[in-house]
This record gives structure tokens, sequence and C-alpha cells, in this order.
């Protein structure tokens, strides 16, 4: 039951995010799928970090069918977008796991690094592949996939530096102090 709070609560923060980064960072979108700064990337990725690949998965899945159903967006392309938003973090984790023979430490700025290039990477390539298929209108430039890189990236390092403060101001997996 606890389980099913955290994907909830997930899905929830994320619906948050993204909202708060529409707002916050309008001014720096440079299509309204593509801006140079977008917060939710870091969720997306602490999600299967943090829930595990499934539970992860469901939980960015879940946030974006609130955005579509908050939006009343029932388009196919709707839900095809959170499918790529939701397999971006998914296929990082997988893949990091291919290449170390090990799972992402969360503790690990290191591994917290990589995971998050590949998703970046991964996120932007799945989501313009979609796009080039079934919804080409999104295609507005040929460089627009970079900028979905650098928008991802640079939300997720905000997010990894918040992360990053709060283990190191709550001594979140530092040693036990003894008294």
């Amino acid at each position: 039951m606890f389980e099913l709070f955290l994907t909830l609560l997930s899905a929830f923060v994320y619906l948050c995010l993204h909202i708060a980064n529409g707002w916050v960072f309008s001014s720096l979108e440079i299509t309204p799928h593509v801006g140079l700064v977008y917060l939710p990337a870091f969720i997306r990725v602490l999600n299967v970090l943090v829930l595990g690949k499934v539970r992860g998965t469901l939980a960015t899945a879940l946030g974006g069918i609130f955005l579509l159903q908050l939006f009343g967006d029932y388009s196919m392309v709707g839900f095809l977008n959170v499918l790529c938003s939701a397999s971006g973090p998914l296929l990082a984790v997988l893949v990091f796991r291919f290449y170390t023979g090990r799972e992402a430490n969360l503790l690990s700025l290191r591994d917290i690094g990589i995971v998050t290039l590949g998703y970046c990477i991964a996120n932007a390539i799945i989501h313009h592949v979609a796009w080039t298929f079934f919804d080409p209108q999104q295609l507005v430039a040929p460089q627009q996939v970079l900028w979905m890189m650098l928008g991802d990236f640079n939300g997720a390092l905000i997010g990894a530096y918040v992360l990053k403060l709060a283990t190191t101001r709550f001594n979140i997996g530092g040693p036990v102090q003894r008294g």
C-alpha cells in the first residue's frame, strides 16, 4: 500500500513540477514540447532510480496521463508523448546497468550524472523519432533535438544539485553519528 502511495505521490509531484516549469520557464521555450530548462526531467530519472524500474516508469506515465487529463489532450500523440517520456529514463537506467553490470548508486553524483546524460539523449531521440512518424508538425528545426537534450540536462542538473543539497543537509547516506 505504501508503494502505491509513493507511486501516486511521485506522479503528482511530476504533474506539479511540469506545470510550475511551464510558468517559470515559459520564456525559454523553443516549441510547446521543447524548452531550454525542463525541471521534470530529473523527477523522471529519480522516479526510476528511487521507486524502481516498474513503479518509477509507472509514476512518470501516470503523471503524464494526469497532465493529459488536465489539459484535455486525449489524442494519440498525447499518449505517445507520455509513452516517450516514461521510456527515456527507463532506457537510460537499463543501458547504465548493461554497461556497468550494476545498478546506479543514488548517492553517487557520477552515477546520477551518467544516467541523467543517457536519459537526456534517449528522451530527445525517442520523442523526435515518434514525432517524425506520428506528428511531424512538432519538428520545427533540425537542431531542436539538441535543444531538447540541453533543456532536459539543465533541468536534471538543477534537480541533481537540489538532491545533493538535501542529502548533505539531512545527512542522508552519510556516516551514522553515534552518541
